[in-house]
This record gives C-alpha cells, sequence and structure tokens, in this order.
C-alpha cells in the first residue's frame, strides 16, 4: 500500500510516499530555519505564506522521486493537529484538494502520533508495550502504547517544552536559532559537571522546564558577578567561549537526566518492552547515548534517524499506514477541522 504523507504543521513544508507503513519511496522537504533564524523563532505569519510557495513543488517531487504518478497512490494522510493554524491550513487543502479532485482514501493524522512512528522508518518493529517520549519544540509528553494507534498520555509538560527551553536557554547564551544543535555543539568541548542546575521537583511523570530556564540565566549572573536585572544580550558580550560551552553542557546534562529519570519511572508504572525517543530533540546524540546506556541490557531501545527526527511527511504516510491497519475508516475530506491543539488519541 503506497501513501502519501503531506507535513506543514510548522515551518516544514513536506511530503512522502511510503510503501506499507516503513519503506520510504521519496521523502521531500523544504526548511525554513534560514528564514525564521533572523528572528529567532518561527513566525506563524511568515511560516504560512512559505507553505503556500512551496507546497506544490513538494508534492510534485515526491511523487517524481518515487517513480510514481498521482493514480499509483492508495491513500493521503496529512497533519491536521497540533501545530500553527495557518501552517496547517495550507498542507490540509492541498491535502483535501488531492484527495476529492482523484477520488483518494483520506486520512488526518496526528502529529505526535506521526513522530513516534518514525522510529518504524529505519526497519525496526519495536515491540509492544512501549514507551514512547515525544519531545520537539512544541511539545514534551510520555506515551504508553499496549498496540498500534492505541495511545495513553502518562506524562505531559506542566509549563515550557523541551525544545523550548534548548532554545531559550541558547539564546542567552548567544548561540544561534535552533537551539538544539547549537547547544549540543557547543557542549562537546564543554564540563556538564562546571555547574549544578536543578532538578524541578513534579509530581507524577509530569515535566516542568520554565524554571531550568530561569536557573541557567541566575547561574550565568552569578558566575559574572552580576544583578538579576542584567539583560540577557549583556551576558553574551562577557562570557568567555569556554564558559558558553560548560553552560550548555551543563544544562545538556540536566536535561537529558530529568527525561532519563522520569522514562525510568515511567518504566515502573507501566512496564514496557520497548523504549522510544520520538520528535526534534530525539536527535541529540548525547540523550541516545544516555538511553542506550540505561535501558538498552533490559529494553529495546530506539529512536528515528537524526533527518527523520524533525518533521517529515514520510512519518505522516507510516503513522497513517499503521492506523488503517488498526481499523481506522478514511474521512471525508469536506468534513475535516483542523486544530492548533489536540490530545493524541
Amino acid at each position: 500500500m503506497k501513501i502519501m504523507g503531506i507535513e506543514s504543521s510548522c515551518d516544514e513544508t513536506a511530503a512522502a510516499v511510503v510503501e506499507n507503513g516503513n519503506k520510504i519511496l521519496s521523502n521531500v522537504v523544504v526548511s525554513q530555519i534560514d528564514i525564521h533564524a533572523a528572528y529567532g523563532g518561527v513566525i506563524p505569519e511568515i511560516a504560512a505564506r512559505s507553505h503556500i510557495e512551496a507546497i506544490q513543488p513538494v508534492i510534485d517531487k515526491a511523487l517524481s522521486d518515487a517513480s510514481l504518478t498521482i493514480e499509483n497512490i492508495d491513500a493521503i494522510a496529512v497533519t491536521h493537529t497540533p501545530g500553527l493554524i495557518g501552517s496547517l491550513l495550507v498542507g490540509t487543502l492541498a491535502a483535501r484538494t488531492i484527495a476529492v479532485i482523484n477520488n483518494i482514501p483520506f486520512y488526518p493524522t496526528h502529529h505526535l502520533k506521526s513522530h513516534i512512528y518514525a522510529n518504524w522508518l529505519s526497519g525496526h518493529q519495536p515491540e509492544f508495550p512501549l514507551i514512547s517520549a515525544v519531545i520537539s519544540g512544541g511539545h514534551t509528553q510520555l506515551i504508553y502504547m499496549n498496540r498500534h494507534d492505541d495511545f495513553e498520555i502518562i506524562g505531559t509538560t506542566r509549563d515550557d517544552a523541551i525544545g523550548e527551553c534548548f532554545d531559550k536557554v541558547a539564546k542567552i547564551l548567544g548561540l544561534p536559532y535552533p537551539g538544539g544543535p547549537a547547544i549540543s555543539k557547543a557542549a562537546e568541548s564543554g564540563n556538564p559537571n562546571r555547574y549544578k542546575l536543578p532538578i524541578p521537583k513534579v509530581d507524577k511523570l509530569d515535566f516542568s522546564f520554565s524554571g531550568l530556564k530561569t536557573a541557567v540565566l541566575r547561574s550565568i549572573q552569578k558566575e559574572l558577578s552580576l544583578p538579576i536585572t542584567t539583560p540577557s544580550h549583556k551576558l553574551q558580550e562577557l562570557l568567555t567561549a569556554q564558559q558558553v560551552a560548560d553552560f550548555a553542557a551543563s544544562f545538556q546534562a540536566t536535561a537529558i537526566k530529568i527525561l532519563i529519570q522520569k522514562l525510568k519511572k515511567a518504566n515502573e508504572s507501566y512496564p514496557a518492552k520497548s523504549i522510544l525517543l520520538a520528535g526534534g530533540v530525539s536527535a541529540n546524540r548525547a540523550l541516545r547515548d544516555e538511553l542506550q546506556k540505561t535501558f538498552s541490557k533490559t529494553h529495546q531501545v530506539y529512536f528515528p534517524e537524526p533527518g527523520l527526527s524533525t518533521d517529515n511527511g514520510a512519518m505522516v504516510a507510516s503513522a497513517a499506514y499503521y492506523s488503517i491497519q488498526a481499523g481506522e475508516k478514511p474521512t471525508n475530506p469536506y468534513e475535516l477541522d483542523i486544530s492548533p491543539r489536540s490530545t493524541i488519541h
């Protein structure tokens, strides 16, 4: 079964063709990072306009790269929630139009579900039950799955997502956007034990990252013997390269420790055979290494290939395939509703 997946929830315009849920025939992604880097974050209106320009060429290239025509496609899948509403509108309108004109079965797909299913695109078949940490710029959740298309949220963030925390800390340190790769690179030459940062005490399996951002800021101000009223852009001018590296490494180590502790605690209450990472932050090499170190002797451990950790159409197609296998029926394209916020289901 060949499914075209279309993704436009934030700042990547993407389309892919995937066969039987795990064989990528094409995967085309146009990123807007260079556009938004000048602003230090995604500007929703600019993102939506960029999607309009890119969506049709991306879809055409996905078909061309797969050596297929639209007549060879068995189903259309598209991200319909959550995301930036203007961005979602562009992708869903394109997908609905293709489905209607060509009479192709249509499957709206949840963005976080898609990230989890990126783990099936590298030739792996994770064993159930499993726990997946969905970690990105907009989301931090622990998801428990007993079988395909069966999701239970067992932990979520009380405030900020971990990816947002990486972005904000990178900005404090004067590192470029996006913050995740910038902090990971800076941390390579840093001492992760130089600065002691707090582990938030949050009940159950939930997360909190807002205090960690503040702790980094206060630690830098203390290191430089400056008052807490000193703005971050002033701190950047005074930090040495080694201090930046050490703060990056210390922050990254603390964020990873928080994630690993929560995964270990989750496994105590929800025994799993597989532990998965999903979402943009799953590309972090230090996190992958620590996950392997902690769980590989007792669990199957999976994370997507780095190119599949960020938003892409292949993961959308894969998620739709396994939903279809679990019995999901096509949606009428004329009845689709999009939502900027939605719980995975």
